[in-house]
């Protein structure tokens, strides 16, 4: 998104307080808060969020199963509901972050959240009355209680509530401390920030993701649920002391007031004004630099032609501004404001297209770690691969995936594009698109092949047997979605904080969140459907036994689901816009422009 600097207009007048607070201004506080070294303490949250979340979450399926004594499809949709639900609540800590709290106060309460929620999680593991006796022959299982299954429920529910405080948080957090919005060449410039935050903020997250994977899967294979789930537990409360530790070197930037009340705002004014004409000359629209300082400290969003009906709460009545006092907000709005709302509604529908991508991919995990559990998992004969590890591959894909992006990728293909950054964000998301498309593709053939083994061995109705097929057939499926992360994590991010207004920030990054809600409860729909109406006898996603199944039926399904949202999003890109260009307004420009509406008005 882009903006017309203020940056040296006179007609431009912020309280000097403000610019300390951003680190903008020539005070103190500039030299003395934010800046790169505030990284390793807010990536220390994240690190430690994503090993704890990961590090539960990874082998959930395998806890409910064996442990809670759940069937599959039941087991793999209380998954899916409760991602949703943790990615729907980052969009109510977003609000709160933008509206009054600021982005500090909603991480330090989210992350204590989070961490009573993972002591609740371990104590059910830990407490044999929280959980159903051991069923190794898992035949006749006893099923968890009332009781065992709210135990279970409220420590779901206190891990999402901790995760929307610190989702949304995170990552403007950090970009808050970098001043990311800042000119070139100017005294604050930080040399550091010059790599993609978003890049880092993924590697970062690759990482915690790999060693959870790994150790922490081991550990509850091996060991025990009790350590599991309790090495988390510890490893979160220790990022918490990190975080906490450089907390006198942040930057704290002040909340800017709710932008879903400005947004309704602009609406109601428009609702209100919709038999006004609006003038042809955008000059004439109501426009305040003292009254949106707070809202556009990097610079005014210029007026759009696009949606132009929103203008007429821009529009300004005879008398309305007769008697020298600020409008009434909800009766008139500045052209600032309107473009917002404006900003808004145009990603809508590219934030639209990461829906039916989770949708088509979030059982995806679940149903591997079922596929991988009936084949061979030797690395040698003393040592198998546990189920859940098996995302390491797709995760050292994408952590190596980010490196290569950034320092071999984009050196070769700016030359072509002509953008510094290699591709923009909508065709890294275009090309990160395709690129899940082959992997559910190749999914369903490795399905194939696994169930063509099992029959060549007569291994069909032994689920509990290990089928002659190395685990590593699941290797290239697993790449190519780490692959497609590359593309698509970063791009997503990526675009919606940009075409964000400053004020949104927070917002756009729990929206982005608020898809992968949406997208999570329509996958459970899916499978629900699907389980339902596939027929008893060759049921695509049986509870029990999925060498009788027809898994790579739905892996089909998936993959035509994500063609069609390809082509979608590939219509939404080519007709997306942005604001236009802008450079810094001249002096006499803007006394012109209050010159023209003050001929208007009389």
């Amino acid at each position: 998104m882009e903006l017309q600097e203020n940056d040296g207009e006179e007609g431009s007048s912020y309280p000097s307080q403000q610019l300390v607070d951003k680190g903008i201004g020539d005070g103190s506080s500039s030299k003395s808060l934010g800046g790169f070294r505030t990284m390793p303490f807010i990536f220390a949250t994240e690190i430690g969020e994503r090993f704890s979340y990961i590090g539960f979450h990874s082998n959930l399926i395998t806890y409910l199963t064996q442990q809670l004594n759940l069937p599959l499809v039941s087991a793999s949709n209380i998954i899916t509901n409760f991602n949703g639900t943790t990615n729907f609540t980052p969009l109510i800590g977003a609000l709160i972050a933008d509206s009054f709290a600021g982005n500090f106060w909603t991480l330090i309460v989210g992350i204590l959240i989070f961490q009573l929620g993972m002591i609740s999680v371990t104590t059910t593991a830990v407490v044999k009355s929280l959980h159903p006796p051991p069923c190794p022959s898992q035949v006749d299982c006893k099923q968890p209680s009332v009781t065992q299954m709210g135990s279970l429920y409220f420590s779901l529910f206190l891990i999402a509530c901790g995760l929307g405080g610190i989702r949304p948080c995170v990552v403007t957090f950090a970009a808050d401390q970098l001043d990311m919005k800042k000119k070139p060449g100017s005294p604050r410039e930080d040399k550091s920030s010059g790599w993609n935050l978003f890049n880092w903020y993924y590697i970062m997250d690759g990482l915690a993701r790999l060693a959870a994977f790994t150790v922490v899967v081991y550990v509850q294979d091996n060991i025990g649920w009790g350590w599991g789930l309790g090495l988390p537990t510890i490893a979160m409360a220790v990022s918490i002391g990190i975080f906490f530790f450089g907390s006198p070197w942040y930057n704290r930037v002040k909340p800017k007031g709710s932008p879903m009340i400005r947004l309704a705002q602009v609406i109601v004014a428009a609702v209100k004004k919709r038999t006004f004409d609006v003038p042809n000359n955008s000059e004439l629209l109501y426009r305040n630099d003292e009254l949106d300082a707070a809202i556009s400290v990097h610079g005014r969003l210029l007026h759009t032609s696009q949606f132009k009906w929103l203008d007429k709460a821009a529009t300004v009545k005879p008398g309305e501004l007769s008697n020298g006092n600020p409008p009434n907000p909800w009766k008139l709005a500045t052209v600032h404001r309107v473009e917002e709302l404006k900003a808004f509604i145009r990603i809508l529908p590219i934030w639209a297209a990461s829906i039916l991508l989770v949708m088509a991919t979030s059982h995806n995990h679940s149903f591997l770690i079922q596929q991988g559990r009936t084949m061979d998992r030797h690395l040698w004969s003393s040592f198998q691969i546990p189920p859940a590890s098996l995302s390491v591959f797709s995760i050292f894909t994408l952590v190596i995936g980010l490196i290569a992006y950034e320092r071999l990728f984009v050196p070769i293909i700016k030359h072509f594009t002509g953008n510094p950054s290699g591709l923009t964000a909508l065709q890294r998301l275009g090309v990160g698109l395709c690129f899940h498309v082959l992997q559910t593709a190749v999914s369903a053939l490795v399905e194939i092949k696994r169930k063509a083994v099992a029959a060549e061995y007569g291994l069909l109705d032994h689920p509990e047997a290990t089928i002659p097929m190395t685990v590593f057939w699941l290797v290239p499926q697993l790449s190519l979605q780490g692959v497609a992360e590359v593309f698509t994590n970063v791009g997503q991010l990526e675009f919606m904080y940009e075409q964000a207004p400053e004020s949104m920030k927070s917002i756009a990054v729990g929206l982005n969140w608020i898809g992968s809600s949406v997208g999570d409860y329509l996958g459970s729909t899916l499978v629900l459907l699907v389980h339902k109406y596939s027929g008893e006898e060759h049921n695509w996603l049986p509870d029990r036994n999925l060498n009788r199944g027809r898994l790579d039926y739905y892996y089909w399904l998936i993959s035509a689901i994500q063609v069609g949202n390809l082509v979608y999003f590939s219509i939404c890109a080519a007709s997306f816009t942005s604001n236009p260009a802008a450079k810094a307004a001249e002096e006499d420009g803007d006394r012109t422009r209050d010159e023209q509406l003050v001929t208007h008005l009389a």
